[in-house]
């Protein structure tokens, strides 16, 4: 029988905040709730902005919500020989190819046509999308300049992917769950997307799903800010013939201003919460759980 599998999966990028909480709590409520597992990952790919000290931090918070563990943490980092196994299963599917713009030639040609009255269009998060030029690059031009050694973005090429896997769908519950409901993904939204970087042999996208797969992870409790990123999710299963898992997606907690929290806002941390005396049972009232 498979044993019901929950997980919290933070980078170490900054300090948590009550967002998090509510994240954390709900997973490992729903787990106990199961009779099932609740895993820590810790999602450190991006070497640049994750540091140790980020990382002790959220064990530290964690331990203070009075949530506990698996051992041992899946990091990231120790991971990267699966995620490029993974990218050389689609690059055998014919589904990769290598863009070399850089973001400022990319942001430039976005610019130029959002000023002419012509809005580049986005893709869920309000990104731009991906124009394709590269698509049409001879293959011995692209590994000229790759063997070069120049800078590059491996993309997936999302008309000849969703072909590939025709259409899709997924279990939303909601979280806490409520009544399940089948819905259809939409990858598209999301166009070529990068799924690696020359430096980098992932992305969230593709270590997520590799991730949730290897770990055994049947329930997929987060934000509704990556709801949309379901649709992207779903499609990547389908081509690295992945197992799916069941998806609840929660409620924000916004700002004074609204806005979703973040760390990069300076949005309430939850060390800064212990220090000034508060309690984590008033933190499990502030995000509304019982």
């Amino acid at each position: 029988m498979t044993v019901a599998t929950f997980r919290f999966a933070p980078s170490p990028n900054g300090y948590l905040h009550i967002g998090h909480a509510l994240s954390a709590l709900l997973n490992f409520d729903m787990a106990r709730a199961a009779g099932g597992r609740f895993l820590l990952r810790i999602e450190d790919i991006d070497r640049t902005r994750c540091r140790p000290e980020f990382e002790a931090a959220i064990y530290d918070d964690l331990a203070w919500l009075g949530i506990t563990w698996e051992e041992p943490v899946r990091r990231q980092s120790d991971h990267f020989d699966a995620y490029r196994a993974a990218l050389a299963r689609l690059e055998s599917q014919g589904l990769l190819y290598p863009s070399f713009e850089s973001r400022a030639e990319l942001a430039r040609l976005v610019a130029e046509q959002d000023q002419s009255g012509r809005p580049w269009p986005r893709d869920p998060d309000g990104a731009p999308l991906y124009g394709g030029a590269a698509r049409q690059m001879p293959a011995a031009e692209r590994a000229r300049r790759m063997a070069a050694g120049e800078p590059y973005a491996l993309r997936l090429d999302m008309a000849r992917a969703a072909a590939l896997a025709g259409p899709l769908t997924f279990v939303e519950t909601g979280a806490p769950a409520a009544d399940p409901r089948t819905v259809d993904a939409v990858p598209q939204a999301w166009g070529d997307v990068v799924l690696a970087r020359k430096e980098t042999p992932t992305s969230y996208h593709l270590s997520v799903v590799v991730d949730d797969a290897l770990q055994g992870v049947t329930h997929v409790v987060r934000g509704r800010d990556l709801y949309a990123a379901t649709g992207l999710h779903r499609l990547l299963q389908a081509l690295l013939a992945l197992p799916v898992p069941v998806y609840g997606h929660h409620r924000l907690i916004p700002d004074e201003h609204g806005r979703k929290l973040a760390k990069s806002t300076g949005a309430t941390a939850l060390r800064a919460l212990r220090e000034r005396g508060v309690t984590a049972a008033e933190v499990r009232h502030m995000v509304g759980l019982a």
